[in-house]
């Protein structure tokens, strides 16, 4: 999880926090937690919508924490299909949470004349931190593809 210019290789211990794009993991834990607890805060209205994007949120959050602690403990040294996983991950994620956001915000559009207006508030911040989150996966993926295609 380093910059392509850096070399087509994943950092391990702590420079995984060090380097760029992987250093994006800590906004991705706490703008993903952030949506993961704003919208299970509020009373889901559509479950089929909302479901997905509590699924999003709880199952980026857990891959991303064992890749995280798989790379600091060195568990991909030595094996180049490691570089192909993250970037498969990081497609994989931003496009889970793109989708995510979209119907959160969907969601949000349609229940703004419901009349809880805290709930609502409390969606608008999910939604917002969704789409923000879509953005360093995102930025992520981009730099994550560069190193594959390197490697």
């Amino acid at each position: 999880m380093s910059s392509a210019t850096t070399g087509a290789t994943l950092p391990t211990g702590i420079k995984v926090l060090a380097s760029f794009p992987d250093v994006l993991v800590l906004p991705e834990f706490v703008f993903g937690g952030l949506v993961w607890i704003l919208v299970a805060s509020t009373k889901v209205a559509v479950t089929m919508s909302q479901g997905w994007v509590m699924f999003v949120s709880v199952f980026c959050f857990v891959i991303s924490t064992l890749l995280l602690f798989l790379y600091m403990c060195g568990a991909h040294c030595g094996k180049s299909a490691w570089v192909a996983v993250d970037a498969f991950y990081q497609v994989t994620a931003s496009i889970f949470y793109l989708s995510a956001a979209v119907l959160q915000a969907y969601t949000t559009y349609m229940l703004r004349n419901v009349g809880l207006h805290k709930t609502y508030q409390i969606d608008i911040a999910a939604v917002v931190f969704a789409f923000a989150v879509t953005l360093t996966y995102v930025i992520h993926m981009v730099f994550s593809l560069l190193r594959w295609k390197a490697s």
